[in-house]
């Protein structure tokens, strides 16, 4: 395969499996200059990086290693980026996709997030916007990795879609689901009536004003009633937040 490679010191062909660096990216990028560009910016930022110039050689490479995140341009020769991406979903690849790409037009970034990539760029982008993407998604990444999220006796797993409290399962509805994850990814950040609308409902919703209160009343009936110590805490003119160690 037409991989080349840059860790610290040494570019070479070929994909080194013995690294042992703690993230590890695929560069999926048939233009030599801006890949050139991306491999010794990400490589000075200490990524383990390789690089190939197609996507048959791309879906290769992300089924034989397990990246950290894919960086994947899209006009690639042989496959190009949205059908590398569809077919890593098919596989049950979920690493991280962001898709580059000279393409700025609406449809063209639907079209990249509906085969599954997690975000998209469009060039000439900034580097330090990239690196900031790639950090919020290996954060992101690495939740998901945890599987499970807690705060006291409160455990949340986003891959089994289950929450409990004590040992004992709690049901919620979609929304109240909704909520909770937002919630308890924040623990200890105060969230806003309109910031919980924008993320669990969204910034057009025009229903019920106090849709945040109801909802949040409801779910502290579920994980808050008949446990100690009370986790949901509203913030009298801020908001609301989970509190692992709330004052009694």
């Amino acid at each position: 395969m037409g991989i080349w490679s840059r860790q610290p010191d040494r570019i070479h062909w070929g994909i080194d499996l013995d690294y042992n660096g703690e993230m590890r990216i695929l560069l999926v990028e048939d233009d030599k200059n801006v890949a050139s560009f991306l491999l010794r910016g990400l490589s000075e930022e200490n990524y383990a990086v390789d690089v190939c110039g197609n996507g048959v050689e791309a879906v290769e490479c992300a089924v034989e290693t397990d990246y950290d995140l894919i960086i994947l341009d899209i006009m690639l020769p042989r496959k190009n980026g949205f059908a590398v991406c569809r077919e890593l979903r098919e596989r049950s690849i979920l690493t991280p996709v962001i898709m580059l790409t000279a393409k700025d037009a609406i449809e063209d970034r639907v079209s990249g997030l509906d085969q599954g990539a997690d975000d998209y760029l469009t060039k000439p982008f900034s580097f330090v916007e990239l690196l900031a993407r790639i950090r919020a998604l290996l954060r992101r990444r690495n939740d998901y990795r945890a599987n499970t999220l807690k705060a006291a006796d409160l455990e949340f797993d986003p891959l089994l879609r289950s929450v409990t409290r004590s040992g004992k399962r709690i049901d919620l509805s979609g929304k109240e689901y909704a909520l909770l994850e937002y919630l308890i990814r924040n623990r200890g950040r105060i969230l806003t009536s309109t910031m919980i609308i924008d993320h669990v409902w969204d910034r057009n919703y025009d229903g019920l004003s106090n849709v945040v209160n109801v909802t949040i009343n409801h779910l502290r009936k579920k994980i808050d009633a008949g446990f100690h110590p009370k986790l949901i805490r509203t913030i009298r003119g801020h908001g609301f937040k989970i509190d692992e160690n709330p004052e009694d």
